[in-house]
């Protein structure tokens, strides 16, 4: 048995997925060669950072109808072990490597024997069924965190930041205003609830106000309920003032306030 039979198996034994013949032989190489133990450890690490990295959920029905239909489509090839006792379980670590046939050794360097054959089927069988578990139920998961848009990713690294701080302000007409930032991250996130929607030629637009002095830092648009979570770009400084003016569609032309705030935060 070479290396990369070995890695397969390895990975069929942490799927907890190996025939008993398999598994002997599993057994057998890995007391044979120790050195190949870092296979085991990959694969129990990747089959635990699948696990880990997709949530748990039902699957449709049809899945499994899908699954089953696969399998059968499958070559069967009867078995020519003879039946065991199932008191009679071999301990492999005890019974150390095993001697090597040396006409299987040379099947298994060139042409598949029936054992490794059967191998690659189920790892076919497999790695279709962890494509569906990953791709039909965790693709919403994994897209939602791959397309998280920018202002909601810096939010959570403010707020799980040593030194995140927050401030709220109320407009007149009762909107909600929070600024989030933190100074090691240099990041800030202004946060809206109920902030008045504007017509298609303005915008509103957000400002570093640094010793008296506005900084342009980015516009956005609240949806119909007054809704918005937008970052400010540019570095945060301790001590900023984040101020909030109404502009024409596409922000102020000359990148000065051309109004008065409509709303300010003191972060100091």
């Amino acid at each position: 048995m070479n290396e990369r039979d070995f890695a397969d198996l390895a990975a069929g034994h942490a799927l907890n997925a190996l025939s008993e013949a398999d598994e002997r032989a599993y057994q057998e190489a890995l007391a044979g060669n120790p050195h190949w133990s870092s296979y085991v450890r990959d694969a129990i690490d990747a089959v635990a950072a699948i696990s880990e990295a997709v949530a748990p959920v039902e699957p449709p029905a049809s899945i499994r109808a899908s699954l089953l239909a696969r399998i059968t489509d499958l070559p069967q090839t009867a078995s020519t072990e003879p039946e065991r006792d199932p008191g009679d379980v071999e301990d492999y670590a005890a019974a150390g490597p095993a001697p090597v046939d040396r006409e299987i050794e040379a099947d298994a360097e060139g042409t598949p024997a029936a054992s490794a054959w059967g191998l690659r089927r189920w790892f076919t069988l497999a790695a279709s069924i962890v494509a569906v578990l990953v791709l039909g139920f965790g693709a919403v998961a994994i897209s939602q965190q791959l397309t998280r848009p920018a202002a909601v990713v810096a939010l959570e690294q403010i707020t799980t930041a040593p030194d995140a701080q927050s401030a709220t302000a109320t407009m007149p007409d009762g909107a909600v205003v929070t600024a989030h930032w933190s100074a090691s991250t240099g990041q800030s996130v202004l946060v809206t609830e109920g902030m008045p929607s504007l017509p298609d030629d303005q915008t509103y637009e957000l400002w570093f106000v640094r010793d008296d002095t506005p900084i342009a830092a980015g516009i956005f648009e609240t949806d119909a309920e007054g809704q918005a979570t937008a970052v400010l770009e540019g570095e945060f400084h301790s001590g900023d003032v984040i101020a909030v003016t109404v502009e024409p569609a596409g922000g102020s032309p000359d990148g000065t306030p051309s109004s008065a705030p409509v709303v300010t935060v003191a972060t100091a």
